[in-house]
């Protein structure tokens, strides 16, 4: 039960880093690159037959090109709000 609530707690914490690619606030190139690889290592856990793990795949690949350019707004408005409502139901 510990490591869905410390998964969830990822998928909450890159949310926020998102939240900050949407309002342009700076954040350092090493925050966006750790919640990238952790979601990609997370999303690894299609191979188990986890449906929802390709959010999580989508949205390291999004945090990664958003390293280079900004991505369209919708889109970090979506894998946003996925990424709190799997984080929040992870605590539940």
């Amino acid at each position: 039960m510990v490591l869905v609530k410390i998964l969830g707690l990822i998928d909450l914490l890159a949310s926020i880093v998102f939240l900050s690619i949407i309002f342009s606030i700076s954040l350092p190139i090493q925050i966006t690159l750790f919640f990238g690889a952790s979601l990609f290592v997370k999303g690894l856990f299609i191979l188990t037959g986890d449906l929802l793990s390709v959010v999580d795949i989508v949205s390291s690949l999004t945090l990664l090109i958003s390293l280079f350019f900004m991505p369209a707004s919708f889109i970090l408005w979506v894998l946003s709000l996925f990424l709190m409502s799997k984080g929040a139901a992870s605590f539940l």
